[in-house]
C-alpha cells in the first residue's frame, strides 16, 4: 500500500473515533512497526494528529468554531442537566460569573429567585438575565461574532478588578495531556481571568467535548472542578481525575 494510502487511511479512521492504536493500524493495513511510526510522525508534522503513547489522536484544533446557532440545539439534554447541577451550588447573594455558552445560558432560568448578582460577558446571556430579571452586568470589550461573547484587554482589566463567589464557564476541549481549550486565544485569556478571581470554579462540559483539542489552552485539567454528564465509553480515560464529577441527565 503507498503511503499516501496508508495515511489516508489513518486520518478518516480518526474520523470516526478520537484515537487509534498503532497496533492496530499495523494489522489493519499490514505495515510494519516502523512504517507506522513514520507515517504517524509525517501526519503530526503536517498538523494532522498528535501523537500519543501507543497511536494517535485527532486534532480538532483546525475545526472552525461552531455559532451561538449551531451549539444551541446540540447536547441540549445534557446542557440542561449539567445546568441543574451547577445551579444547584448556587447560594443566595452570591456574586455569579458566567461565561458566554450555550451550556451557561441554561443555568439563567434556575438563577432567577436567587438574589445573586451575574457578571456576564455574553451578549445573548444578558439580554436572558435582564427578561429574568436578575441583578446582571454586561462587560466590555470586542464582541466575537461567532460566540457574542466580549473579549481583549478591556474584558480583562475589568475582571481583574472583581471578585466572584462562583464561576462558571464553558469548552471546547477537555483532554487529560493538553487540558481545558477552546479555539480563541483572546477569549481563553478571559476564561483564565475569571476563574482567577473566583472562589469556586467550575467547567461546563457536556460529553462531546471530551477529547477535543482547540488551540487556546484555558487551565490544566485539574484545575477546576467540571461538570458534565456520563462519560460512558470515554470513562476510562478519564477516571483518575477526580475533579470531573458526573450529574445525573
Amino acid at each position: 500500500m503507498l503511503t499516501e494510502e496508508r495515511q489516508r487511511y489513518i486520518l478518516d479512521l480518526l474520523q470516526r473515533q478520537p484515537i487509534v492504536k498503532s497496533q492496530d493500524l499495523i494489522q489493519a493495513l499490514g505495515a510494519s512497526e516502523s512504517t507506522i511510526r513514520r507515517d504517524l510522525a509525517e501526519l503530526e508534522a503536517a498538523g494532522q494528529l498528535r501523537r500519543v503513547h501507543g497511536g494517535a489522536e485527532r486534532v480538532a484544533a483546525s475545526a472552525p468554531e461552531p455559532s451561538v446557532q449551531e451549539k444551541a440545539t446540540q447536547a441540549l439534554a445534557e446542557k440542561q442537566a449539567i445546568a441543574k447541577a451547577a445551579a444547584g451550588l448556587v447560594t443566595a447573594h452570591s456574586t455569579v460569573f458566567l461565561d458566554a455558552g450555550t451550556t451557561t445560558a441554561q443555568l439563567i432560568p434556575l438563577l432567577a429567585g436567587k438574589d445573586v448578582t451575574v457578571v456576564t460577558t455574553g451578549v445573548d446571556n444578558a439580554s436572558a438575565l435582564a427578561d429574568y430579571h436578575i441583578t446582571a452586568i454586561m462587560l466590555g470589550g470586542r464582541i466575537k461574532s461567532a460566540t457574542k461573547a466580549a473579549v481583549g484587554a478591556a474584558t480583562v482589566i475589568a475582571l481583574e478588578s472583581m471578585h466572584f463567589d462562583f464561576a462558571f464557564i464553558g469548552a471546547n476541549g477537555i483532554h487529560p495531556k493538553y487540558g481545558i481549550t477552546t479555539p480563541d486565544e483572546e477569549e481563553a485569556h478571559v476564561k483564565q481571568t475569571a476563574l482567577e478571581q473566583a472562589r469556586s470554579a467550575y467547567v461546563l462540559a457536556d460529553p462531546t467535548k471530551f477529547g477535543q483539542v482547540s488551540f487556546a489552552k484555558i487551565a490544566k485539567l485539574t484545575r477546576v472542578t467540571i461538570l458534565t454528564t456520563p462519560l460512558q465509553t470515554l470513562a476510562a480515560s478519564y477516571q483518575e481525575f477526580k475533579n470531573i464529577q458526573e450529574v445525573s441527565n
